[in-house]
């Protein structure tokens, strides 16, 4: 199973809005065959491990890192082409998540007399889908949150300049977060005060792809409508969302002339846009992971809300005075009970600066 974990993660810039999958075929001992999911739309793990596979699959062992499907999707069931390939046993690291379809094909594959044995390393199943797990039971998508900061916690001077807190070994690191993600989500702020591009800037050879390098859709808040169209983050083309509170009819019809790639959503019901709304939005357009870049606001209001899955911090050893710019905007907390408790994930160098990974404590 850990090999076939090994082959999940191959498609961890790819398969997007699928889950990342792996399939190994052993008999007697001996490696059969391998696969994995590369592409949406494209053979599913257990499919290309069969294809793969030199002579039958008969009596052997099937290690898989995610119930075979027993539906017809963009491609066949492939509980069908497993049951068809007649193994003595189906090894299955963790089940759909999907409530909808959940164990049905556990129940395909028993009721044809093959043996199945689940939950095989299935916390590291889960964690590399952690976003397509987090969208089937929870309909909402999984959020990281990356902040660069000083020694003394400053984002940004007092005037929102941040370029650059954090050295070229950090930045190049992000690009991997962002590569990862279905949608990067930002603000209208930070777009502007940073000249923002929210792309991938690595090649498919960096991200050993076959396939090109796959560009997450761009969400942006805009409260108050203040982008104009002509910002570096829409001379790149690719899906654009943008959200706002604002009818200015001049900047929309702008955008609808020049740039039809972009998606404008307008809530004139209320002066600020609640955040939660958007992540049930994309959820529903299934976006598995969101890569959050943005200032304090809305990074605060993200934990605030409980909607922050991970925080990666990229921490340079400078300092900038206290008249910076903190790092999340939570109000006033008065009492020590208050606090939010993070638990450490990770902590590593990356050239100079120190990379930390958090992820809010459970209540």
């Amino acid at each position: 199973m850990s090999k076939a974990l090994q082959l999940a993660r191959k498609g961890f810039y790819s398969t997007h809005p699928n889950p990342r999958v792996g399939c190994v075929i052993v008999r007697d001992g001996e490696l059969l065959s391998e696969g994995f999911h590369e592409y949406p739309g494209g053979p599913h793990a257990e499919i290309n491990a069969l294809n793969n596979l030199m002579g039958d699959a008969k009596g052997s062992t099937v290690y898989v890192t995610l119930e075979p499907c027993s539906h017809t999707g963009k491609t066949p069931p492939c509980a069908d082409a497993l049951i068809k390939a007649a193994p003595d046993t189906v090894v299955i690291a963790m089940l759909d998540p999907n409530p909808l379809v959940s164990g049905q094909g556990i129940e395909k594959l028993k009721n044809h007399g093959i043996n199945v044995i689940t939950s095989v390393l299935e916390q590291q199943a889960i964690q590399l889908n952690a976003g397509f797990v987090k969208r089937m039971t929870q309909n909402l998508p999984f959020v990281r949150v990356k902040m660069g900061l000083s020694l003394d916690g400053g984002t940004a001077l007092s005037n929102g300049i941040s370029q650059w807190i954090t050295g070229p070994e950090s930045r190049h690191d992000v690009q991997y977060l962002r590569a990862a993600s279905s949608a990067i989500l930002s603000t209208a702020t930070t777009v502007q005060n940073d000249d923002a591009s929210l792309n991938v800037r690595l090649s498919a050879e960096q991200l050993n792809q076959q396939t090109g390098v796959r560009q997450p859709m761009r969400v942006i808040i805009d409260n108050s409508l203040k982008l104009t169209g002509k910002e570096k983050l829409f001379e790149l083309g690719g899906e654009i969302w943008i959200f706002t509170t604002q009818q200015d009819e001049e900047v929309l019809s702008y955008f609808k002339l020049h740039h039809k790639n972009v998606s404008i959503f307008t809530s004139v019901t209320s002066k600020r846009i609640e955040i939660k709304d958007v992540l049930l939005k994309l959820a529903k357009m299934e976006i598995n992971e969101v890569h959050t870049e943005c200032g304090s606001t809305l990074a605060g209001a993200l934990i605030q809300q409980q909607l922050v899955d991970e925080l990666v911090l990229y921490m340079a050893p400078d300092l900038m005075g206290k008249q910076a710019q903190g790092l999340f905007d939570l109000g006033e907390i008065s009492i020590m009970s208050d606090k939010i408790q993070l638990s450490i994930a990770d902590v590593r160098m990356i050239g100079r600066d120190i990379k930390i990974v958090a992820k809010p404590c459970q209540p």
